[in-house]
């Protein structure tokens, strides 16, 4: 088999296509939810603690002072730009959520797993024993 065919049949398995679909969509939604946290999470939370902008938030590790974190970035300093990363952190535990809510809903949707059946035992010496056995293959009694 060639190398191409091989990859195509790979390819085209269904659970290939639907995990690429998955990660499509996913960083659809990803953008989604950044965009929710950045734009109307923030702002109002921003207000509610004092007018305070948390994109613009760091702490400046060099001697010169800078007003913005945009500012500080262009002259290459460093800095901890802990604003951004509390953004970050509620933009995850937002994307969290939402798929825990996604699969509690499709775990509701499942049919529950049939019960098996419950196996056959031995009525002398109550190993489990096959459904169509004549004979128990642990003490040798004669079944019904």
């Amino acid at each position: 088999m060639s190398f191409y065919s091989e990859f195509k049949e790979f390819a085209v398995r269904g659970n290939v296509v639907d995990m690429a679909v998955g990660v499509v969509i996913g960083g659809a939604f990803g953008k989604i939810v950044t965009s929710f946290v950045n734009d109307i999470v923030m702002p109002p939370l921003g207000k509610l603690v004092g007018d305070v902008d948390f994109s613009n938030l760091f702490i400046n590790l060099t001697d010169k002072n800078y007003a913005t974190l945009a500012e500080a970035k262009k002259a290459g300093a460093a800095v901890i730009a802990y604003g951004s990363f509390i953004n970050t952190v509620i933009d995850f535990l937002l994307v969290a959520f939402a798929v825990f809510v996604v699969i509690k809903q499709i775990n509701r949707m499942r049919k529950p797993a049939e019960e098996p059946a419950p196996a056959r035992t031995c009525p002398y010496c109550k190993s489990e024993i096959a459904d169509d056995a004549t004979r128990c293959p642990h003490c040798t009694s004669q079944l019904d």
